[in-house]
């Protein structure tokens, strides 16, 4: 699912040259709370690998970008999973990861692909993109982690 998400999100329209919802980042949460850790960490590399071989965009920049952001998103989700559940829910971890992901591609595209200071005026507008699309996925993904209630 996490692969399909991320090949619709491909051909989606984007506000901000580099900004996307991250909606198969809802999978990869999914998976963290149902499966755990390790399995969460295998979906998200799995989606990042496989979708940029089906894109044809496999070692290119753009590969690099995702698997960058995926790394930091999930280094922060790993520490931050382990954090008390009251304070850190799937809308606070969606959150989390979703700025560990913009920190990644942002360090990448300032150390490889523009080396230049300028590249720190793009943090207010992805920050805002984080923290928006972080709660959106977050509060899709407790909607998914709910038990279903019988309406009879």
């Amino acid at each position: 699912m996490a692969i399909g998400l991320h090949l619709v999100e491909s051909i989606l329209p984007s506000p901000l040259p580099g900004v996307k919802p991250g909606i198969a980042n809802i999978i990869t949460l999914l998976v963290l709370y149902r499966f755990g850790l390790a399995t969460a960490v295998w979906v998200s590399l799995l989606r990042v690998f496989a979708s940029s071989l089906l894109l044809g965009q496999f070692l290119s920049p753009t590969f690099l970008l995702s698997l960058s952001g995926a790394v930091a998103s999930l280094g922060m989700l790993t520490f931050a999973y382990r954090l008390p559940k009251n304070y850190f829910g799937p809308i606070t971890l969606s959150i989390v990861a979703a700025f560990a992901h913009i920190a990644g591609q942002l360090v990448v595209v300032r150390l490889w692909l523009i080396p230049h200071a300028g590249v720190a005026y793009l943090i207010p507008a992805f920050a805002m993109a984080a923290l928006i699309f972080g709660i959106v996925n977050g509060l899709i993904t407790t909607y998914l982690l709910a038990p279903a209630t019988d309406s009879d």
